[in-house]
């Protein structure tokens, strides 16, 4: 068998994914962390104000990995899911519903820095403006997703069933990608382009690499440690948890 393939079996057994979960949260979560500290650092201190909003475009380097995260989440817990509905696989179930809360919580960063940088830029701290409106249907799909998974007592009925919302909910994505173009909308339209010409100066770019860089590990790292922790709620019970709670090894 090819070791990838091989790989990827074991990484569906539950002993097996625990200790790799064990091992790798802990370095996505610093790794994650330590990126998003200098990228924080270089966006408020190190880069020019902006020639229009002045200081309060650096908002950005927190608002946009949010929502790009926000919807790369989503899309993620829909192929978990369609995964896991297809095949059947426990731990993509797993991996899925571990995914919610934490683009939910992208979510929530994503509309509150949304806002405070409206209120200068608008005159305002909300507007049912389009991108604004489709982020907020994307929260509470989310919020939805999650009552839903709580909601049925058995576990993997209850993945099953949020999971088929979320794959349902996937529609939504380009809604929000594409609202600033099909609508006339308050929210500026696409300036930054990490591949191609972008109208931000170079120097603001390199500081919003590294913030969506460290999003992207820290959720990871976020993902990897909510899994562990809900395959062990699933297995507890088995000899192999049992073990591991003794200190010996599986």
């Amino acid at each position: 068998m090819n070791p990838i393939v091989r790989w990827f079996h074991q990484l569906g057994s539950p002993p097996y994914f625990d200790r790799f979960a064990a091992r790798w949260a802990p370095w996505a979560y610093g790794c994650g962390l330590l990126v998003m500290a200098v990228g924080l650092y270089l966006g408020l201190f190190r880069v020019p104000a902006d020639y229009q909003q002045g200081d309060s475009f650096r908002i950005l380097y927190i608002h946009v990995p949010s929502a790009w995260m926000s919807m790369a989440v989503f899309a993620l817990m829909a192929v978990y899911a369609a995964i896991a509905q297809i095949w059947r696989i426990k731990l993509c179930e797993i991996l899925a519903m571990a995914c919610a809360p934490i683009g939910a919580a992208f979510t929530v960063i994503t509309l509150a820095t949304g806002s405070i940088w409206g209120r200068p830029m608008w005159g305002t701290w909300w507007d049912w403006d389009p991108r604004l409106t489709t982020e907020l249907i994307l929260l509470f799909m989310y919020l939805g997703v999650i009552g839903l998974y709580n909601a049925i007592d058995d576990r993997r009925a209850a993945a099953r069933a949020a999971g088929f919302l979320a794959i349902v909910g996937v529609a939504l994505l380009p809604v929000i990608r594409y609202s600033v173009v099909w609508w006339n909308s308050l929210h500026q339209g696409q300036t930054i382009r990490l591949l191609g010409d972008s109208t931000m100066d170079s120097s603001m770019i390199a500081p919003l690499v590294l913030m969506i860089v460290g999003t992207k590990l820290w959720f990871i790292g976020a993902l990897l440690a909510r899994s562990r922790a809900d395959n062990l709620r699933r297995e507890a019970g088995k000899a192999w948890v049992a073990q591991q709670a003794t200190g010996a090894r599986p």
